[in-house]
């Protein structure tokens, strides 16, 4: 019988849920929350033992966390490694993903994971990582984790594996050449395809192109000293105590302060809480990211009009670009509200 481990943050290893995302790394023998449904989906190898680690922990030490982690698995015996599934839960499909890609690359043995679509984690990992659509909460736990199992257990028994959209997971980008002689040529497909595109008929691509969204550049300002200037950033630069508690990483929070009083912001009495970059400057001089001091100056000296009375934060490392254009939509409210117009963005 294969062996596998499994690894889950501290909510479903039933530790706790926020009040317990700064859990450190720990490595339990057997069967722990999620792991018992994997056993029993399994057919071709058994979980022996599973990891656990807090969202936040993973999201702020990274590569302490990636180190203690691989450090338990050294010397432990084991074939395939799964993480999740972790539903719509950004910072636990962060997690999941960095650690599979860390275990594949440190010991050369299949990951799995499972994600709801818009966690960011499939965008971010789906290269490295074979990641099965999920559903969006943990009412799906029994059913995505059998979709795991299923693909695991073909890996294990050695079956012949097929297309993402054969197997079901996430297509990865990854093309490979073969020879169909049943085929038409590519030249004839391609005229076939085009035929059919002008004929406003269906068609399926061979290379399909990910689109994205293309917002329309807004007219310039005309008079810089007469305009009222908002600052908006995804650098992580809260108030210390971080009183909406934005997450470090993959966030779905917002926040807005009043800096209306402030010449400044001070180090110790805001920080950064952003899990992508060194916090050393921006804790020192969170104006580095903020440029509260500059833009007061500009005031001053009249190249601005005015300076909102508030900045709006977020952080933008493993951020959906659904959650980003949700927060940035909540945001607008209070720009219009302020006779803002115009933001100037900063980032990391």
């Amino acid at each position: 019988m294969k062996k596998a481990i499994l690894y889950i943050n501290q909510f479903f290893a039933g530790i706790g849920g926020e009040d317990k995302a700064d859990h450190a790394p720990e490595i339990k023998e057997g069967l722990v929350g999620p792991s018992l449904a994997l056993d029993a989906a399994l057919k071709n190898a058994e979980v022996t033992h599973t990891v656990v680690c807090g969202d936040n922990f993973m999201g702020s030490n990274q590569d302490e966390a990636v180190e203690r982690i691989l450090e338990f698995l050294e010397g432990k015996e084991f074939d395939i490694f799964f993480a999740g599934p972790s539903f719509q839960a950004g910072r636990y499909g962060n997690a999941c993903g960095v650690i599979c890609k860390a275990v594949k690359e440190k010991f050369g043995v299949p990951v799995i994971s499972s994600m709801h679509v818009e966690n960011p984690g499939v965008n971010m990992f789906k290269k490295e990582v074979v990641i099965f659509p999920g559903g969006r909460s943990a009412a799906a736990m029994r059913k995505d984790t059998k979709k795991m199992a299923a693909y695991a257990d073909k890996v294990l028994a050695g079956e012949k594996i097929g297309t993402a959209e054969e197997e079901g997971f996430y297509t990865r980008g990854i093309r490979h050449q073969v020879i169909d002689f049943t085929m038409e040529p590519a030249a004839v497909r391609g005229v076939k395809m085009l035929l059919k595109k002008l004929a406003g008929e269906e068609y399926v691509t061979e290379l399909p192109i990910p689109k994205s969204d293309r917002v329309e550049i807004a007219p310039a300002i005309k008079d810089l000293s007469t305009s009222k200037i908002a600052i908006v950033t995804t650098g992580g630069i809260v108030p210390a105590a971080n009183p909406d508690r934005i997450q470090s990483a993959s966030a779905t929070r917002w926040g807005m302060y009043d800096v209306s009083e402030m010449p400044r912001l001070e180090g110790g009495v805001f920080k950064t809480i952003h899990a992508g970059y060194d916090p050393a400057a921006a804790d020192a001089d969170p104006n580095v990211c903020v440029p509260l001091d500059a833009l007061r100056a500009y005031e001053t000296e009249g190249k601005i009009g005015s300076l909102d009375t508030h900045f709006y934060t977020t952080v933008g490392t493993g951020t959906t670009e659904a959650e980003a254009s949700r927060m940035a939509e909540e945001m607008v409210p209070f720009l219009k509200e302020h006779n803002v117009d115009a933001v100037i963005m900063t980032s990391t």
